[in-house]
This record gives C-alpha cells, sequence and structure tokens, in this order.
C-alpha cells in the first residue's frame, strides 16, 4: 500500500509536537528537507512549545528572547529542557535550554501572562500595501524571476516550504542596487494548522524569522542569496499582541536601522489582513561578508 507524502505544512505541524521524555524534558526533530543545518524559526518554536507545554492553559505567551549559539543538526534530534523560572499571580517565566551532540545550541526566555483588560493603542498598518491576490504567486515568479536564476536561489524558491513569501518587491535579489532598508512581503501557511494556541504561537515565532534578516543587506546592494556573505540570526525577540489563527495573509513589515562590526540589525511588524498588529519582532544577525580582505 502506497503512503501519501506529507506536506510541507503537515511536517512543521508535526515537528512542533515534541515528544514528551519526562517532566520538563522534550525531544524534537527536523524536517528533512536538505538544508545543511535548522532553519532558526524552526527551533525558536520548538523551544517555545517545550515552554508552553509546562504553562497553564490561560497563560499564553506574550514575549520571547532568543540567542543562537551553535547552528543546528537536522540529522539529529533536538532536546529541550525547561527551567521553570517563576509562577506569579498572572505571569510565568520560563527558560528553555535546546541541545544537540552535548551542547547548547539556543537558549529561549519567555513569558506567560493570563489574559487581562487594559489601555489598548496599536500603531496603524502600512497604507497602500499592493493585496497578496494582485502579487505574483510561486508560478508566476518561477516564471519571470527563476529563469536564468542560479540554482541556490531557483532551489530555495521552488521547494515546498510550510509558509508562502509574496514579497511586494523582488528588486534587491535581482540588482546590486543600494536600497532603503525596508521591505513588506505577505505570508500565509500553505496548509491548516491546528485550533490549538500553543501551535498557532509557534508557527508565527517559525515565520517570524523568514525574510527580517534580509532586510539589513538592502543597503548594501547584497542579498542572502550572495555566495560571498556568511548570514546568520544571532538573537530572535518578540511580542505576542493579539491572537491570530493564521487563516488568512498576515503582512509583515520589516526596517534595519542599522548595520556595522558584521551585524545586522533588523525590525519586523506581522498585521493582520483586517490591520490589527499581530506581533513586533527585532532581530540581529551576522552578516559577515567572506571576500573582505583579513587586516
Amino acid at each position: 500500500m502506497s503512503r501519501t507524502t506529507p506536506t510541507a505544512m503537515a511536517q512543521l505541524v508535526a515537528s512542533l509536537d515534541l515528544e514528551p521524555l519526562e517532566q520538563d524534558l522534550f525531544r524534537g526533530t527536523s524536517p528533512q528537507v536538505g538544508w545543511q543545518r535548522v532553519f532558526g524559526g524552526q527551533v525558536i518554536g520548538q523551544a517555545l512549545v517545550a515552554a508552553q507545554r509546562t504553562v497553564p492553559q490561560d497563560r499564553p505567551v506574550h514575549s520571547l528572547h532568543g540567542y543562537f549559539m551553535r547552528p543546528g543538526d537536522p540529522a539529529a534530534p533536538i532536546i529541550y529542557t525547561v527551567d521553570r523560572m517563576r509562577d506569579g499571580l498572572s505571569f510565568s517565566t520560563r527558560q528553555v535550554m535546546a541541545i544537540q551532540h552535548g551542547k547548547a545550541i539556543f537558549s529561549l526566555s519567555a513569558s506567560f501572562q493570563k489574559e487581562e483588560q487594559g489601555l489598548e493603542y496599536q500603531a496603524p498598518m502600512p497604507a497602500g500595501v499592493t493585496p497578496p491576490e494582485d502579487l505574483p504567486g510561486k508560478e508566476e515568479m518561477s516564471a519571470a524571476f527563476l529563469t536564468g536564476a542560479p540554482d541556490h536561489i531557483r532551489s530555495y524558491w521552488e521547494r515546498e516550504r510550510p509558509i508562502e513569501v509574496r514579497p511586494l518587491s523582488l528588486e534587491h535579489y535581482i540588482s546590486d542596487h543600494k536600497l532603503d532598508a525596508e521591505q513588506k512581503v505577505w505570508v500565509r501557511v500553505t496548509g491548516p494548522v491546528p485550533d490549538d494556541h500553543i501551535i498557532q504561537a509557534a508557527i508565527l515565532a517559525y515565520l517570524s524569522d523568514m525574510t527580517l534578516l534580509d532586510t539589513a543587506l538592502f543597503a548594501h546592494g547584497r542579498s542572502v542569496f550572495d555566495r560571498n556573505l556568511q548570514v546568520a540570526s544571532l538573537d530572535h525577540a518578540m511580542w505576542f499582541h493579539r491572537p491570530c489563527k493564521l487563516d488568512d495573509w498576515l503582512l509583515y513589515s520589516m526596517d534595519s536601522p542599522n548595520s556595522n562590526g558584521a551585524r545586522g540589525f533588523t525590525r519586523g511588524s506581522l498585521y493582520q489582513r483586517d490591520g490589527k498588529l499581530i506581533a513586533s519582532v527585532a532581530q540581529e544577525g551576522l552578516i559577515r561578508d567572506r571576500a573582505q580582505p583579513k587586516k
């Protein structure tokens, strides 16, 4: 009897459903998609699931802060250990360590809060943004943009992925012009998401690591596909403002106010199509020029 190959989205959901090994100890695996290292968003998402599994259900995550220490090995399981730092009347705090081959590869601190009412305000969603339906999809991008593109660029965009990305502009991929250090992309999941706030928050954390660090390269006329660049996330912070079921497109608006010291700093805001601000993100990453002469 033939078996149906799981979709990329089903693989992502399965990878976030961590295996409990003991109290506060979990094991995660990586989808085998041919990457040389584990995607940072996956480690963030899995660590967040591990933390949430130790917190009362009535306390959703409101913030996380993580540091990447070593690249993850996709062929090996990742062990997540959770330290229950504090459980107060309204807030809980957790510390998570991700371990492979006996060494820490990522650490996460996350805070959780009972839902309560309070003063409310949000920055408005950017105006005049082209809707995702009017932007080229995967097939159109392949035909118009990927013809003649280098193999590593073509394979990245043509690979089945759990998150579809539709950039408002592709200029930075196809030119070396120095551009304003900002970008907007529409993102959405490519399959069903469980009606579970733990998994929904983890998937939101997963996709928040996509395209973010690219923005720091715009001002330099470079892209993450530049083989002369070493690009990697160093840390990642995220604030969850409002719940989201991930059943429609989200606008990811990003900018990079600074790059120096072989590092780039980026910020992002995730909006629902109706204008609600779902989450805010900040990240610093390594953007080392391999071709730069050593001093």
